[in-house]
């Protein structure tokens, strides 16, 4: 910032963010309606090759918007709302919770009981062999979310059950509008965009350490197009106040500070290379003892 003091006029919401996450809303519900009558083979064809893409887009979305990126830090709870709503198709209640860990991972990243992102050391220790590893990012969804109730619990909160209390209302409509296969292509796509699909490379590419001494990486691919630019992630961490959309002229602005730092092109090969580099597992991780006062959300 003292050397390019204009990133600070990156710092504002993405208004336009909102209205692309209302239309993904819109594609979902119109996609929940057409797979209804279809038969079970092409009800999980779709689940995967769109409703995942979507569904995992939306993941994202509900990252930026826990940043505040859609109205900005003076409506918070604005932000908080449109999170519940942005998880709506997603078919689990996740929007509020991922906003009180991931201020974690950003404030104590690689914290010890804290950073939840931090595989288990069960983890590490039983998914070491190539196919436990294959088995373990198709898993991903699973671990990440019964994760935090192993590592750092937290009393549920008010809007947590509102999230809750949302989303079991929505899958209840959906179920008796459209039937069991509406419910069953939500919760799959969900469940496979999070698994074993190209954009979950992004999970392991942000900070496993391929290269020692290199905690943190961005990709620089396509795929940023789906996910809201969270592939450039060395850019996030920097100014995780500065939307998705405005991480590309982070690096343009700063280039001397991200051109030589290693990055990636590729989020397929990195789940590739995690699986075939016997060197890496999911003990790959730099993780902290913290010392001082710890404030979490």
């Amino acid at each position: 910032l003292a050397k390019h003091p204009e990133i600070k006029a990156l710092m504002k919401p993405d208004y336009n963010m909102i209205w692309v996450v209302v239309l993904m809303v819109l594609a979902q519900l119109t996609a929940f309606y057409l797979v209804k009558d279809l038969d079970w083979k092409w009800v999980v064809f779709w689940a995967y090759v769109f409703g995942s893409c979507i569904s995992h887009s939306m993941t994202l979305a509900i990252h930026e918007i826990s940043h505040n990126s859609a109205f900005g830090n003076s409506k918070a709870m604005w932000n908080r709302w449109f999170g519940i709503f942005a998880n709506l198709p997603l078919g689990i209640p996740y929007s509020i919770s991922f906003k009180r860990y991931h201020m974690d991972h950003h404030r104590y990243l690689g914290g010890d009981g804290i950073d939840v992102d931090i595989p288990t050391n069960f983890e590490g220790w039983f998914f070491c062999t190539r196919f436990r590893k294959f088995i373990w990012i198709v898993l991903q969804p699973c671990f990440y979310a019964i994760r935090p109730l192993c590592i750092n619990p937290k009393p549920i909160t008010r809007l947590e059950i509102i999230n809750l209390s949302a989303q079991l209302a929505f899958d209840v409509v959906i179920y008796y509008l459209w039937g069991v296969k509406s419910i069953f292509y939500m919760l799959a796509g969900s469940i496979l965009g999070l698994g074993l699909h190209p954009i979950s490379g992004h999970f392991i590419a942000e900070h496993y350490m391929f290269l020692k001494g290199h905690e943190t990486y961005s990709y620089y691919g396509p795929l940023n197009l789906l996910t809201f630019n969270v592939g450039y992630h060395n850019e996030h961490h920097d100014f995780p106040n500065i939307p998705g959309k405005s991480l590309p002229l982070v690096k343009k602005i700063a280039a001397e500070y991200y051109d030589n730092l290693p990055q990636y092109n590729s989020w397929i090969k990195v789940l590739y290379d995690f699986v075939m580099d016997d060197t890496i597992s999911p003990y790959s991780r730099m993780k902290r003892q913290l010392k001082g006062e710890v404030k979490q959300d």
